[in-house]
């Protein structure tokens, strides 16, 4: 994998109020990005776009979203909050979604996809079977998240299981579910991280990754073939402190080109 195309989506309506100043996290994180040593000694001469998705109509956005991804080979959409995988995702031809994140996005919603019902909406709408959906490192939901995911016998991966077989053992376990696939949909969520490594975002839910570990799983997972697009998302430079999170975004990014 050897991804270049970079789609800016200052999209944050769909944090439904929760995470105002995620929209300027695409620019933020590219104002540090050339300064970013990866470990792999790559270089890379990114290829910028910018989505022009206005929040005050979703329909609208969310077709401009979708329609900026579809055609594309590959790319690393940065978000924005989480509802802008929900129209990358149909854009993308991807046929199976992989998601790095604290919360299933599972919640009953409302028909408009938000940040906390995207993955509910794709399945229901028959936009991704229930089958090709793998969560990794959930460590909060709401009762009626989980009564979806085990009903739907959704795939996940609970943050506590990265202590029981260590973070190298998931890393291939994980792997080994989704290498199959045409197409691969990676979307991370920076809640992933531990908020002591990543403040910066809408929700700090404790007992996450260090920054190390999601590094390192990023490095893994960018060794799928069938890897294709990633986005970025919920990072939130407002709520920042010392550019943390905003470092750690583009250290993923660089890791990833």
């Amino acid at each position: 994998m050897n991804i270049t195309k970079i789609i800016k989506v200052p999209f944050e309506a769909g944090s439904m109020g929760k995470n105002i100043g995620c929209a300027k996290a695409p620019e933020e994180i590219l104002k540090g990005f050339s300064d970013v040593c990866s470990e792999n000694n790559r270089k890379a001469r990114l290829n910028i776009v910018e989505v022009n998705a206005d929040g005050t109509n979703f329909t609208e956005s969310n077709r401009q979203i979708e329609k900026a991804v579809s055609g594309q080979e590959q790319a690393i959409i940065l978000g924005g909050d989480h509802s802008i995988t929900y129209s990358a995702f149909k854009g993308s031809g991807c046929d199976a979604l992989l998601v790095l994140d604290a919360h299933p996005d599972a919640m009953q919603g409302t028909g408009i996809p938000s940040h906390e019902d995207f993955v509910r909406q794709l399945v229901e709408e028959g936009a991704l079977p229930k089958q090709n959906v793998f969560l990794f490192g959930i460590r909060s939901w709401h009762s009626s998240e989980m009564e979806f995911l085990e009903r739907e016998k959704i795939k996940f991966f609970p943050m506590k299981n990265l202590f029981e077989f260590g973070v190298a053992n998931l890393a291939d376990s994980v792997m080994e579910h989704v290498k199959d696939f045409k197409k691969l949909y990676l979307s991370i969520d920076i809640d992933i991280a531990d908020p002591a490594f990543a403040p910066g975002t809408g929700y700090c839910e404790p007992g996450g990754l260090s920054s190390r570990e999601l590094i390192y799983l990023v490095q893994r997972l960018r060794n799928l073939k069938n890897l294709k697009f990633i986005d970025i998302v919920e990072i939130n430079p407002e709520k920042d402190e010392n550019r943390k999170t905003l470092k750690l975004g583009e250290k993923l990014i660089r890791e990833l080109v």
